[in-house]
């Protein structure tokens, strides 16, 4: 059970802070609720009824700054994901990577993609918008979390994974 002023990440909607564990009425039956104030959307409220499995599932907790270390330590002998020609099968296989918001997926998402768009540029070609659409979600998702575990602007997480990748490059 997680606790009031913990930080979690709740499915797409990122970063979140639990303000409260509160009880609302509703339609005659009291319930207990998780109430998770986003970092990066403070207008937002979200409530997650404490006894729906699957709505608390979609909470995860925050990598710590080891982890995270560790991630970015990997990142450089990643393979990314394989190319999915059949556009349908890439936006279904995509779409789980961004709904399970397992991290080291993430990473290879993005390097996929990343890879695949310097590609079509070569050839004078965009990344497919839906595909962009996807580049976009795995790295909001990854360095808002980043951001917040390492207490950095979003703005400087990718400056902070590439000096961490040269500097492993330098001492290796």
């Amino acid at each position: 059970m997680y606790k009031v002023n913990e930080t979690v990440i709740y499915g797409t909607e990122g970063i979140c802070k639990i303000t409260d564990i509160a009880e609302r009425n509703f339609n005659s039956s009291v319930e207990k609720y998780y109430i998770l104030k986003p970092l990066y959307n403070s207008s937002s409220t979200i409530m997650v009824p404490i006894n729906n499995e699957i709505l608390v599932s979609r909470m995860r907790r925050m990598l710590s700054c080891e982890e995270i270390e560790k991630l970015i330590e990997d990142m450089p002998g990643e393979e990314g994901l394989e190319w999915i020609d059949d556009e349908k099968k890439r936006k279904e296989e995509y779409r789980g990577v961004i709904l399970r918001g397992d991290r080291k997926e993430l990473v290879k998402l993005i390097k996929t993609l990343y890879v695949h768009g310097e590609n079509q540029k070569k050839l004078g070609k965009k990344l497919h918008a839906c595909d962009e659409r996807f580049f976009r979600d795995a790295e909001k998702m990854l360095y808002e979390e980043f951001a917040a575990a390492l207490n950095i602007d979003k703005e400087g997480v990718l400056p902070f994974i590439l000096s961490k990748i040269k500097k492993e490059e330098q001492d290796a």
